[in-house]
């Protein structure tokens, strides 16, 4: 089987859950090609993750070409690519169909996108990453520049800001048009019926992690005494870190004996600094930058209680079941997340953790207390906490089941697909 993995870019240190994915396929015996569809972006090969040297996986993947800001270098660029179409004039010619395509045309971009694409081989699957990603390879596929059954995976953005900034019938034309349509938890699903979505064409599958990559570890309290808390994630609005660090502030002027430890980089990283040091916690809230698997595996080897408490951000982007939560969870971390988006699928109230609402401190305040004074119930939550990720999110386990979901849409049983 042939896969084509279509991604924004690649890689990104944030979405472990489509490295599993592609590694997964891999190590089932299917051919993965990589394309990230982003348009002039840089790629950061100085913090990848390990999988990433160990598969070769920058050699599978495929760039679209810089596209020039000036119009005339864009078209004299432009004419020197249209030499890779000799194979396939008709997607060159449809490519710059300004009556359909507009200024998708007029710009080249459908042009330089296609160049990565055209002379391929067919392959059996499209697996576009993200719905957004879905629109413009159905616009490719309509081209003729990339041949295969087109399966789309909705994630979080893509089904919650995107809809509030274009409008909800954004993918109708790609309800249509798609083969099958995956979503990450119960909550997207939902919306996506609602919007329009075929439930015959609809899944959900989970973003799964290695959980032998997260060894378990019962908590008991430190013999240094001190109470390490710890999060990993973007440092923007959505991940709600500023009212992590707001109620760890409060904890800490009664009880010294804690650090808070923050994983992770963006663009809130000096706004969030200024913050700490406002507090005058800068003693005890520490902003550690990105770190590598290994490296947040050992901080979180070292730490009692993990926090991620997501909020619906201005712009209406949500989360599914976050997976820096499933992470902590699957090493024996009680947690605490918010009742936002697909989390309370994730984290079971009182059983592994805690949930709080949204931006709400006094609640996140008080349970990271009632967690630091009742150490005893760490060991009790940790377990419950990697026994539901093992059962719901072992990315092995996930992944036998894309490769059933793939086989099943190529023979066009679709209709029969059970979760």
């Amino acid at each position: 089987m042939r896969v084509a993995f279509i991604v924004a870019n690649f890689p990104v240190t944030s979405e472990t859950f489509i490295l599993n994915q592609i590694v997964g396929l891999i190590e089932r015996g299917i051919t993965v090609d990589i394309y990230a569809i982003e348009e002039n972006v840089k790629v950061d090969t100085t913090k990848v993750h390990p999988d990433i040297e160990k598969y070769n996986l920058l050699e599978r993947t495929y760039y679209v070409p810089e596209i020039p800001k000036n119009f005339l270098f864009r078209l004299l660029k432009g004419i020197a690519l249209s030499a890779s179409f000799y194979q396939a004039p008709l997607v060159l010619l449809r490519s710059l169909n300004t009556f359909k395509y507009g200024t998708q045309a007029t710009s080249l971009r459908l042009l330089y996108r296609s160049k990565y694409l055209v002379n391929k081989a067919p392959y059996d699957i499209i697996h576009c990453q993200f719905g957004t990603i879905g629109l413009p390879i159905m616009q490719l596929q309509e081209l003729g520049a990339i041949k295969g059954k087109l399966v789309v995976s909705f994630r979080g953005y893509d089904i919650s800001s995107v809809i509030r900034q274009r409008g909800e019938q954004v993918y109708n034309k790609l309800f249509k048009t798609g083969d099958f349509f995956l979503t990450n938890c119960n909550y997207f699903k939902n919306r996506l019926l609602k919007l329009g979505c075929n439930e015959d064409k609809l899944v959900v599958l989970g973003s799964g992690i290695d959980c032998s990559k997260f060894v378990y570890i019962p908590r008991t309290l430190p013999a240094d005494g001190l109470i390490r808390i710890a999060t990993t994630g973007r440092l923007v609005e959505k991940k709600g870190i500023e009212y992590c660090i707001r109620a760890v502030a409060r904890l800490v002027k009664n009880n010294k004996n804690i650090e808070y430890n923050i994983m992770g980089d963006g663009p809130l990283k000096e706004q969030l600094q200024q913050l700490i040091n406002d507090l005058g916690v800068s003693d005890q809230i520490k902003l550690l930058g990105q770190k590598r698997q290994q490296e947040v595996v050992k901080i979180l080897s070292e730490s009692s209680i993990f926090i991620a408490t997501s909020i619906t951000a201005a712009n209406g982007d949500q989360d599914a079941p976050v997976n820096t939560l499933k992470e902590a969870m699957a090493m024996g971390m009680p947690v605490i997340g918010t009742l936002h988006g697909g989390i309370p699928e994730l984290v079971e109230n009182g059983v592994s953790g805690f949930l709080v609402p949204e931006k709400d401190v006094d609640a996140l305040t008080e349970k990271l207390s009632w967690l630091v004074e009742h150490s005893l119930t760490w060991v009790s939550m940790g377990e419950a906490g990697r026994a539901y990720v093992e059962k719901h999110y072992d990315t092995n386990q996930l992944n036998d089941r894309l490769v059933e979901i793939y086989h099943q849409v190529l023979t066009e049983k679709a209709s029969k697909i059970e979760e």
